[in-house]
């Protein structure tokens, strides 16, 4: 089963996927800590950070395209309703997207396991 972009399930399906991006990402973190902790030398060029980043980054680009595609959906709809989902769901996966990146930003600055 495929769902269009307006679909009502698109209303929350942005924010879902943020959630569970941010405790894969902090459970992650708290795992690779806890079994292989890095050096806190390395600062936070470590393999833990990286895949947490590639992770993030990965995320991010899905988020950022399904809201470009329910925003072209949304100029596209002739009904009202159609329209409001569409273009509804395209701000709340562009607020994850973004809410996405900002949140993965200490990747690039702080070492993991403080």
């Amino acid at each position: 089963m495929r769902l269009t972009a307006d679909h009502p399930l698109q209303l929350v399906a942005g924010l879902t996927v943020w959630a569970a991006w941010f405790v894969a990402v902090y459970g992650g973190l708290s795992l690779g800590c806890a079994w292989v902790p890095p050096d806190p030398a390395e600062g936070a060029a470590t393999a833990l950070n990286a895949a947490l980043l590639g992770f993030s980054v990965l995320s991010c680009a899905a988020l950022a395209a399904a809201a470009w595609v329910c925003a072209r959906a949304a100029r596209r709809r002739t009904q009202h309703a159609r329209r409001f989902v569409a273009a509804v769901s395209a701000a709340l996966y562009g607020v994850a997207a973004l809410s996405t990146a900002v949140i993965a930003l200490p990747l690039l600055a702080l070492p993991p396991c403080i």
